[in-house]
């Protein structure tokens, strides 16, 4: 498929890469970028030899938010009827194989937010984390709300998205909002390494470990449990 917005290549190490791709805009994600992005996992995630993915943008930019430009006329709707977001954001919760982000530089708004959506965030020594949708009269609304306050304690996500204050990515690291931090220049060699490791691991395992914990997340721990359970057997045929 020919894509306008990203680019894609697989790595020799079994490894799919996505790298966002409006360098003007600073990779600000709008509804055609969202719709690449999507049909491009998703060829990943049906492809037998891609075991993990890595998505990425520029060294100034994973991603500086939402297009404003394109939203700044919508309507309620426009936004509710359209299904604006929801329709092909949501798509990265069902790629089943794991799926890192590799961010150098703006990862605000929709960009924090598509960060999150992935299983593991490497970030440069030049990332900055933030959720300022609330100084344009708004807030995040592409999972941001949601999924901040399950990353990082409460009093912290509300701080964040109360003021629309950036972390750094020493700060995202002790907050735990991000699993690694590193030198800009090494930022895609240690994501790709972490990438191999994983992606040599079963595939059939991954895919079922995966859902287990997404979906276990959301239950109470009984249910949880009896889910892990139902995953665990099912590994036993492969």
């Amino acid at each position: 498929m020919t894509y306008e917005m990203i680019q894609t290549r697989i790595d020799a190490d079994k490894v799919g890469v996505v790298t966002l791709n409006r360098p003007k805009q600073l990779n600000a994600l709008n509804e055609q970028l969202m719709t690449e992005l999507g049909a491009a996992l998703k060829e990943f995630d049906d492809n037998p030899a891609i075991g993990c993915m890595v998505i990425t943008g520029s060294e100034k930019a994973f991603a500086a938010g939402a297009d404003i430009g394109a939203m700044a006329t919508y309507s309620f709707a426009d936004v509710y009827v359209h299904d604006y977001i929801t329709r092909n954001w949501e798509i990265i919760r069902s790629v089943r194989k794991p799926v890192i982000a590799a961010v150098s530089g703006f990862a605000l708004g929709g960009g924090c937010e598509l960060a999150m959506m992935c299983d593991f965030i490497i970030a440069a020594d030049n990332a900055k984390f933030g959720q300022p949708e609330i100084k344009l009269g708004i807030f995040p609304g592409g999972g941001g709300s949601q999924r901040l306050m399950r990353q990082l304690p409460m009093c912290q996500a509300k701080l964040l998205m109360f003021t629309g204050d950036f972390l750094n990515a020493e700060e995202a690291l002790a907050m735990g909002l991000v699993n690694q931090a590193v030198p800009r220049a090494q930022l895609l060699e240690e994501t790709m390494k972490l990438a191999a490791r994983i992606a040599e691991k079963s595939p059939v395992a991954l895919k079922f470990l995966k859902n287990s914990m997404l979906h276990g997340a959301d239950m109470p721990l009984p249910a949880a449990l009896a889910h892990e359970a139902a995953m665990i057997s099912l590994v036993f045929d492969s």
